[in-house]
């Protein structure tokens, strides 16, 4: 998302909290990128948990008063900087912070050590009430989904318009044929409950394929059966050959919205999803692809033991994921910019 703002507006420079480049994309380092004063720390960018009271003070000492508009894309903290009356402030906002907001769950799906465990409590009231207070300081909101749309207005009592974002559908054809797996492309950690797929599919011995890396590995693939192979990092190109082939694209975890889905929408393939969170918005039931209702083996595996690729049309499906293009994204994104602007400069 944020490459796609960036080529939108390449002259802005870009603000952040810390800026390890080697760890990015090669086009990155071409970027007018302005690292907070965090950036010198020297054991930040392996540690960056142990400095986390320090985040809103190092969002608030930017200098944007030369600045007539300020775009902030963040899941924590950015939207806290502080903005003369003759600056706009627009904030996408990819979810409220879960580390604040729903601290449980952020620490299951994010399997913390122990000590920051202990640690991280002690500063989370303070955190959060900065947080809440900071959102005031955003003039408007976007929001990726209607879920995250849900959590602004419960945790900062703001309204946030919905834009979803941008999928490069124009970088995967149309399927022309499948072979008769199914795919997972994610990484390997907790939250994204492909143990769920795991048990599922070792059940049905049906050939299921994951592509991806992550902490979870070794531990998903003690519980696979030899029908589910594990074929680590791949390249787009061997990616896209894989969405392309697969009889179904499996979702089984909880997200705020999901861009994987909409990658394989796009090259025709009907999706089978978990029926909650972003997923609800990027893929029809019936027409498009399948949920399951429950979080649980049991629930994935009687709607996959049912499936039937032959009642999906890939053109249908296709023309779907073009509603999410990027060029849909731009546009809709420009047009609230320049709404929001010229209300904002015309008072």
């Amino acid at each position: 998302m944020l490459e796609v703002v960036h080529a939108m507006y390449p002259e802005a420079p870009v603000y952040t909290s810390i800026f390890r480049p080697g760890a990015l994309p090669p086009a990155y380092r071409d970027w007018d990128v302005r690292p907070s004063f965090l950036n010198r720390f020297p054991l930040i960018r392996q540690h960056q948990q142990w400095f986390l009271p320090l985040y809103p003070y190092a969002f608030e000492q930017f200098d944007f008063s030369n600045y007539d508009l300020v775009l902030s894309i963040t899941s924590a903290f950015a939207h806290g900087i502080i903005t003369n009356p003759k600056t706009l402030h627009l904030c996408y906002c990819l979810t409220p912070a879960r580390f604040l907001w729903d601290y449980h769950s952020y620490v299951a799906r994010e399997g913390l050590g122990r000590l920051v465990q202990l640690i991280l409590p002690l500063f989370l009231c303070h955190l959060r009430l900065w947080d809440r207070l900071a959102a005031d300081r955003v003039d408007h909101f976007l929001a990726i989904s209607r879920v995250v749309q849900q959590r602004i207005r419960k945790f900062y009592h703001r309204h946030a318009e919905v834009i979803h974002p941008p999928v490069d559908v124009q970088r995967f054809p149309l399927s022309s044929g499948h072979g008769d797996y199914f795919l997972i492309i994610s990484r390997l950690v907790p939250y994204k409950r492909i143990d769920l797929a795991v048990k599922a599919f070792s059940q049905l011995g049906l050939p299921l394929l994951i592509i991806g890396a992550g902490r979870d590995r070794k531990a998903l693939e003690a519980m696979a059966a030899p029908n589910v192979r594990f074929l680590g990092h791949l390249s787009d190109e061997e990616r896209g050959r894989y969405l392309a082939g697969c009889r179904a694209f499996i979702f089984p975890g909880e997200e705020d919205f999901g861009i994987a889905p909409l990658e394989a929408q796009a090259a025709g393939r009907p999706v089978i999803a978990y029926a909650g969170g972003g997923a609800l918005e990027s893929v029809i039931e019936g027409t498009t692809g399948l949920f399951f209702a429950e979080p649980t083996p049991e629930s994935l595996a009687e709607v996959v033991a049912h499936f039937d690729d032959a009642r999906f049309d890939p053109a249908t499906i296709r023309e779907h994921a073009l509603r999410f293009d990027r060029a849909v994204f731009q546009s809709k994104f420009i047009d609230f910019v320049r709404a929001k602007y010229s209300a904002f400069s015309s008072q």
